[in-house]
């Protein structure tokens, strides 16, 4: 497992929103859905990405393909004057910016959605709409917008959703959820190799012939028993040397590193499976669930039952035929 497949093993699309926009100026959407990630990409026309926070406002052409990290609300508009004529809100609940449902009225067919059938612009989104805890450690080394210009490697992917989008086949929605996924991690891949790139520092770790090899090894088995004596012998260095090297690479110590892990898994199985705590605590390395518990709460602040109750960051909130669809926005 490399930095990129065991990061992204959270946020991995599971009924992603996904639909083709297609709209004629003058007009500008208002998104305020609070989703953790949110891919879109032109295919035809322009379209303006206006931030909330004063960032300066980014064009998308054709192939580029950017990448807005939630919660903030930002907005999508044929240039950046055009005041909103609609909200996204959680779930993908399109209304006017009263709160009148638009769903239908601007239906254009499956997992197709706009104010003109013919529009000049259309644009591709893909929407993680839950944040997965594994994947904080890479949601938080992104900036709140990245964008990629039109790359030979993306282009081939943005083909086939764009052919597939609005396809309704048996399984579709398992289709475009491992497209947005293959494009994802393209995006990245592209956006921590460009020059001058800033990676995190478990990006650059993963590089590390010792660090790296560490790393896979705790990421990949997190309910072996490790000790950084244990992890030392398996690269093949001494205990001091594991230890500095990888505190100054990825700036905590391979045990504290290990400890974050195991909880962003557990806190991933109890909120996305049906997996008992006792069944959690094992596969995170606890020989029970009475000692998970204490632990989990001791880290989380609250208990691993009232922890799989509580309300994830982001929600689904009525959606309509989501697997389907045409609704959209």
């Amino acid at each position: 497992m490399d930095a990129l497949a065991g990061l992204l093993d959270g946020p991995r699309a599971r009924g992603a929103f996904l639909l083709r926009m297609v709209m004629e100026p003058p007009w500008s959407v208002r998104i305020e859905d609070r989703a953790p990630l949110c891919l879109m990409s032109m295919t035809r026309g322009e379209a303006w990405i206006v931030p909330d926070a004063g960032a300066a406002p980014v064009l998308l052409r054709p192939g580029d393909i950017a990448i807005a990290r939630g919660p903030e609300p930002y907005t999508v508009a044929d240039v950046p004057g055009t005041s909103p004529r609609s909200r996204i809100g959680p779930g993908g609940v399109c209304t006017t910016l009263y709160g009148e449902p638009l769903a239908e009225s601007m239906s254009l067919g499956v997992r197709t959605w706009g104010n003109a059938p013919d529009g000049s612009a259309t644009m591709l989104v893909g929407t993680y709409l839950l944040e997965g805890e594994i994947s904080r450690r890479l949601l938080d080394s992104l900036p709140a917008l990245l964008v990629l210009r039109a790359d030979a490697r993306t282009g081939p992917l943005l083909r086939l959703l764009d052919d597939e989008i609005s396809q309704d086949e048996p399984g579709q929605s398992v289709v475009l959820d491992r497209l947005l996924d293959l494009l994802l991690i393209a995006g990245l891949r592209t956006w921590f190799a460009r020059p001058g790139a800033e990676a995190p520092a478990w990006y650059v770790a993963m590089g590390d012939p010792v660090v790296g090899h560490a790393l896979r090894l705790l990421q990949n088995d997190p309910a072996h028993p490790w000790t950084v004596a244990g992890l030392a012998a398996a690269t093949g260095v001494s205990r001091a040397a594991l230890a500095r090297r990888f505190s100054e690479l990825v700036g905590e110590p391979p045990m504290a590193y290990l400890t974050g892990w195991r909880f962003a898994v557990a806190a991933d199985l109890l909120r996305g499976t049906d997996a008992t705590v006792e069944a959690v605590a094992r596969k995170v390395g606890y020989s029970g669930s009475f000692a998970f518990s204490a632990a989990f709460k001791r880290v989380r602040g609250m208990s691993p039952q009232e922890y799989r109750g509580g309300p994830p960051e982001s929600l689904d909130h009525g959606l309509p035929n989501r697997q389907q669809s045409s609704t959209g926005a």
